[in-house]
């Protein structure tokens, strides 16, 4: 099995268990829902299944997802967006096609201090622009190195912290959840 089949079958097994459990229903009550067997669910629930698109979508309907949110895999390492200066208008950094809750946050980081930052949830993203200065985002095992005008998004799933170098940096930070 590669890479992305497993992630996907994890992505599958994580979203189906936390949908479950959230609406407090039983692998038995799930599986009367969506018309499928309770065993089939729990191969599902573990990852070892290779379910069809019409088991997905049966699944799915029953717990009030659609499929993009039933396979919805987590970013697994941050994306960065270079700098770039234009002379008039405006450019999109990040996007989202699903319904989402957001919130904004202006943040300013002291020269050679950090900002620690617990996680946010599951399904959660986090997008800073730096607005001046340079930073390090630290995430699981990434560290990246950002500079006035870079953006990043990343997982918000897990503990990071911004570093700040020489100089204060000033960041804007949206935070994108489910809106659940």
């Amino acid at each position: 099995m590669n890479d992305a089949t497993e992630r996907l079958r994890s992505a599958i097994a994580a979203n189906l268990r936390y949908a479950r459990h959230a609406q407090e229903l039983s692998l038995r009550d799930l599986a009367d829902r969506a018309g499928v067997s309770k065993a089939l669910l729990s191969q599902l629930e573990r990852g070892v299944a290779n379910p069809t698109l019409e088991v997905l979508l049966a699944v799915g309907a029953a717990l009030g997802l659609d499929l993009a949110e039933l396979i919805r895999t987590p970013l697994y390492e941050p994306q960065v967006l270079p700098a770039h200066v234009a002379e008039a208008g405006t450019r999109t950094l990040f996007s989202s096609p699903d319904r989402r809750r957001v919130e904004f946050y202006e943040a300013t980081v002291a020269a050679r201090h950090s900002h620690e930052s617990a996680p946010h949830g599951r399904g959660s993203d986090e997008f800073t622009y730096v607005v001046s200065g340079q930073v390090t985002l630290e995430v699981g095992q990434w560290s990246v190195p950002l500079r006035t005008g870079e953006a990043v998004r990343f997982s918000g799933e897990a503990e990071h912290r911004y570093v700040a170098g020489g100089r204060p940096v000033r960041l804007v930070t949206v935070l994108s959840m489910p809106s659940e």
